[in-house]
């Protein structure tokens, strides 16, 4: 017997009670708003609306479109029989069984009485009579609702247009979740996209900080060579002067005019030989160092009134370029104890090395460090310290704190030059809990040793 529709169909809706199903359908459409999810929606029409409705059976199906097969997603009565278990899940292809040409066919379909349907696939118990709605999204399946009873002619007129109800309410819910579902996905979609938009645009604002940077001190440097060789021209003819009004014996006033004089005249062939080296690049020639011998030779050139006090035996060795180290540190050293010595302090320079290993995304604050193992130096002073302004231009070129006949203002941005072209950096911090600074110089252990 082929299933149809008929009108005249004599099923259970004859008895059922309008009232109790206009009830039924009310608090559906109320209880549809707080739902969420389609799965919370499929076991909700099966349990909470089909069988308060007066059904014995109800197995809801979703279409899944890559397979073509219909899938049950959720069950009422023996199909469920704990939680939201489904016994012996059914999958049915398109166009077989009662559900199957349902779906195919887009419209309802009534079989009054299964032991004639040849095509019928039986479920978890026997059954007599089906009746199968299709649920529709936008005009297209996207599932059935069925259900089956142990007697033929079981359903009629009533269930089918209560169930094409329930089905008509289920995919209009189902089209509401799916654009909740897709607006969440194109938000999350836009809140990534900002995201890598605001990453990419620091990320370039960095490098054209970075690429501005260099450029300024590449201009700095072409000027100061430019300059410190016009300069020395200058400067050799004042000093062949004095030397030879000096040769001449003058005494008195005159002696001590011309020996201030040729002072003066050494501290700028100092302060030139200062700018022709951070005027360029020296080719570096990185080595393994042992951290306490560089330490100790570059304390050895300080003058005999100046103190140090260091440890740094206990450390692994360095890969550096050992003359360039050496002049770098005995800067630092230089400025540790003058800043000392200015404060009035009486205390020595204090010099720690420590084995460091900083991990991804790990730099310490004011570095540029990639991951790997370093050895830190810190040399602390005991002076009065610097404001965070001052801090924070100590390793630009020409900054100094001191008279420019003492100081050039390019011993520490040579310092930072020397350790970023070693792989290594360079950072300034106030003493925990006492007056002077320290300033930390991190060397690489092994020439690009990464974690």
């Amino acid at each position: 017997m082929q299933p149809m529709l008929i009108e005249g169909n004599r099923g259970t809706g004859a008895r059922r009670d309008e009232k109790a199903t206009l009830r039924t359908l009310n608090a559906f459409a109320v209880d549809l708003m707080a739902i969420r999810s389609a799965e919370d929606l499929y076991w909700h029409v099966a349990r909470e609306v089909v069988g308060r409705l007066g059904f014995v059976d109800c197995v809801v199906y979703r279409l899944d479109a890559p397979s073509g097969e219909l899938v049950q997603v959720a069950a009422l009565g023996e199909k469920n029989p704990y939680d939201r278990a489904i016994l012996n899940p059914l999958r049915i292809p398109m166009g077989q069984g009662i559900t199957g040409r349902c779906a195919e066919r887009g419209e309802p379909v009534v079989a009054d009485d299964l032991a004639e349907e040849r095509d019928y696939i039986p479920d978890a118990a026997p059954a007599r009579s089906e009746i199968s709605v299709p649920i529709l999204c936008g005009g297209r399946v996207v599932g059935i609702l069925d259900s089956e009873h142990p007697r033929p002619h079981a359903f009629g007129a009533a269930e089918l247009e209560v169930l094409t109800t329930v089905a008509a309410m289920t995919g209009a819910k189902l089209d509401l979740i799916r654009e909740a579902d897709l607006s969440a996905r194109r938000y999350r979609d836009l809140v990534r996209s900002h995201d890598q938009l605001a990453e990419e645009t620091g990320r370039r604002r960095s490098l054209e900080a970075e690429l501005f940077e260099a450029r300024r001190l590449e201009a700095i440097g072409r000027l100061t060579g430019g300059f410190a060789h016009a300069f020395n021209n200058l400067l050799t003819a004042v000093s062949g002067h004095l030397e030879l009004a000096e040769a001449a014996g003058l005494a008195g006033e005159s002696a001590e005019a011309v020996g201030e004089a040729r002072s003066a005249a050494e501290a700028g062939a100092a302060l030139i030989r200062d700018m022709l080296a951070f005027s360029r690049r020296s080719r570096l020639v990185p080595e393994r160092v042992e951290v306490g011998d560089l330490v100790a030779r570059a304390a050895r050139l300080l003058p005999a009134t100046a103190r140090v006090r260091a440890g740094a035996a206990d450390v692994r060795p360095v890969h550096i370029d050992p003359a360039a180290a050496e002049v770098a540190l005995f800067n630092v050293l230089t400025n540790a104890a003058e800043a000392t010595a200015a404060a009035g302090a009486d205390a020595p320079v204090e010099v720690a090395a420590t084995d460091v290993f900083v991990p991804a995304g790990g730099a310490p604050a004011g570095t540029d460090l990639v991951p790997g193992r370093y050895v830190r130096v810190d040399v602390a002073d005991r002076g009065v310290g610097l404001a965070d302004a001052t801090a924070a231009q100590v390793f630009d070129p020409f900054f100094t704190t001191k008279p420019l006949a003492r100081n050039s203002g390019l011993g520490l941005s040579m310092v930072k030059g020397f350790t970023r072209q070693s792989d290594g950096d360079v950072a300034i911090r106030a003493n925990d809990g006492g007056p002077g600074v320290t300033v930390s110089l991190w060397l690489p252990v092994r020439g690009g040793e990464t974690a």
